[in-house]
């Protein structure tokens, strides 16, 4: 049987349960046609590059399975007509991973308190800003100019 790596995401409107409901559907699936599913990940909701059918977030979760193509495929029909699935990717493999996924790793390790990361201070928590000095001379104010237009017609 051949390895393969499948991320779908699901709509943002619907619930983590119902994703959870989704994720054993889709290993029932599997193991009907004779295949495994081994690690599942759920990576949570998460924003979208762009907009896919009308939706900014998806719930997004990882699923590594040892199945033949047959079973693949067949669980690719049926998320395909889902609506709640909105994208799914199948990626044949020559290994799984046992550790946890580079997102499952960077988000173990992110401070929830510090969202800024390590950009620094945004630019109004630095304190008020300095003067560089005098500001380049582009002649006389619009006050001066109009003054000395209506003298001059006299």
């Amino acid at each position: 049987m051949a390895l393969y790596e499948h991320i779908f995401i699901a709509r943002q409107d619907v619930s983590q349960q119902q994703v959870e409901q989704m994720l054993e559907q889709y290993t029932n699936v599997i193991k009907e046609n004779g295949g495994s599913v081994g690690k599942t990940e759920y990576w949570g909701l998460r924003n979208l590059a762009y907009k896919v059918k009308k939706n900014r977030k998806g719930h997004y979760t990882l699923m590594n399975i040892d199945a033949p193509h047959d079973a693949v495929a067949e669980m690719e029909r049926q998320m395909g007509l889902s609506d709640d699935v909105i994208r799914f990717m199948t990626i044949r493999v020559e290994e799984h991973e046992t550790e946890p996924s580079a997102v499952m790793q960077n988000r173990g390790g992110r401070d929830r308190d510090n969202r800024r990361g390590d950009r620094g201070p945004r630019r109004d928590d630095r304190g008020p800003r300095r003067d560089d000095g005098p500001r380049r001379d582009d002649g006389p104010r619009r006050e001066e100019r109009n003054a000395n237009s209506e003298g001059g017609n006299a």
